[in-house]
């Protein structure tokens, strides 16, 4: 029977660890950014909910992130209900 080289082996066998590893990886990689996705999106939902509850109990407002006070938005003033500064 004949072989590759013992320093051939070793050199794929290298190689094989290193791709199979990266594999392992990107699937961990992958699993991960499937939760943040669906933590995000429970993240924008609750917001939702919460601008529509405060937008029913102080009418349309921007709200100022850093310390809570509002304004009230003017009819034709096409911004958020909610305003990051």
């Amino acid at each position: 029977m004949k072989k590759i080289t013992e320093e051939q082996l070793k050199t794929i066998q290298d190689q094989q660890s290193k791709l199979q590893a990266a594999f392992i990886d990107i699937g961990f990689i992958e699993s991960r950014k499937h939760e943040a996705l669906h933590i995000q999106m429970r993240a924008a939902e609750a917001l939702e909910t919460t601008k529509k509850e405060l937008e029913k109990e102080y009418g349309q407002v921007n709200i100022d992130l850093t310390d809570g006070s509002y304004t009230l938005i003017e009819k034709n003033e096409s911004a958020s209900t909610l305003e990051k500064v």
